[in-house]
């Protein structure tokens, strides 16, 4: 996303001094006190010199660039927060963004992708008739979520043999956070479950299913 702020000095010049007649004409609508400004007209008349001096000096006086530099960057360092501050604020619109020229933020965003990658799950079954399905992505090291994902379908099958097919196991969840936690009756100890994982966006859309992922039930 491009910066708000120009980095073309003779533009910045004209984009500060649009914020600053604007934010002042406007501090009422903008829920600012003469308190908020006061440090914005310092900083602004201080770059206003370094940067006079910068445009007549130019060439010889190495000082003036530097002093002009300097001043821009505390400018900017009152600037932001100021800037972050009206962001966040209710009585801030995007009238007055367009007028104070800062960035008007998107309120759509694009919709994420039908996942394409798996699943893959850790089982402990330490615990009599518990098992703890964690779950991350495939290829990664953490137990974050792909981007654009709601969270982990879990379907299950409990036999001696893992089902030909996904859909032929039970729909136990649609997990948004590892890990999942499937508890058994104590008939079922002794048995083995087999778990098959896949990602779903938040539109609901699935992805590929994972390999299939097995633990015997404790007594």
């Amino acid at each position: 996303m491009a910066d708000y702020i120009p980095q073309n000095d003779a533009e910045f010049d004209v984009w500060q001094k649009n914020f600053a007649t604007y934010a002042a004409d406007k501090k009422g609508e903008l829920g600012l006190m003469d308190t908020d400004l006061a440090p914005l007209t310092a900083a602004q008349t201080a770059w206003t010199a370094g940067y006079g001096a910068h445009g007549t000096a130019q060439a010889a006086a190495l000082s003036a660039c530097t002093a002009k530099d300097g001043a821009r960057a505390a400018y900017e360092a009152v600037l932001r927060p100021l800037v972050a501050r009206l962001q966040l604020s209710a009585t801030t619109t995007d009238a007055h963004r367009a007028g104070l020229r800062v960035t008007i933020r998107s309120k759509t965003r694009a919709a994420a992708g039908v996942p394409d990658t798996r699943p893959v799950a850790e089982i402990d079954a330490s615990t009599p008739r518990r098992h703890v399905v964690d779950f991350r992505d495939e290829g990664a090291t953490r137990k974050a979520k792909p981007a654009g994902v709601m969270g982990a379908e879990v379907w299950r099958s409990v036999g001696d043999a893992p089902p030909a097919d996904p859909t032929a196991c039970q729909f136990l969840a649609l997990d948004t956070e590892t890990p999942y936690v499937a508890d058994y009756a104590g008939a079922q100890a002794g048995k083995r479950a087999f778990y098959y994982l896949r990602w779903v966006n938040k539109q609901g859309q699935p992805g590929p299913w994972s390999d299939v992922f097995s633990a015997t039930i404790g007594g």
